[in-house]
């Protein structure tokens, strides 16, 4: 099984699958929203735990088709980059939040959905925990 993201407890997951459906689900284990979105025919899908992501996804978001894919991966090619750095340098940026490195290869097409929920997750930890990229 590939794994392109590795899991944060602030909860970030992206993996290979080989069969799945857009599913969105709350798990009163650990009273996390759970919004698990596949892409069945690149076999990748994004799982993010985090409360209140899917409230800000329904309600600050802007729809997935907003902008282009293009623009997503280009955003993402940023953020993921930033967030590297940050994870690395766990004495001078928040470890609780960068806790793991984002395997994510530039040269992988994942798909407008993928890219749009990865994009709004940086959005979302910039909007929750105050933190700046730019």
């Amino acid at each position: 099984m590939k794994t392109i993201l590795y899991y944060f407890t602030i909860g970030l997951l992206i993996s290979a699958c080989t069969s799945t459906t857009k599913t969105a689900t709350q798990n009163t284990d650990t009273s996390k929203e759970v919004v698990r979105i596949a892409n069945d025919s690149l076999e990748y899908e994004i799982i993010i735990m985090d409360i209140g992501f899917e409230t800000y996804l329904n309600t600050i978001a802007k729809p997935m088709n907003f902008y282009s894919q293009e623009y997503y991966e280009n955003k993402n090619r940023f953020y993921v980059t930033e967030w590297n750095i940050r994870a690395l340098n766990p004495l001078r940026y928040r470890k609780d939040i960068y806790e793991n490195q984002i395997d994510y290869d530039f040269n992988v097409d994942y798909g407008l959905e993928v890219n749009y929920k990865l994009y709004n997750y940086f959005k979302f930890v910039e909007y929750k925990y105050k933190q700046r990229f730019f």
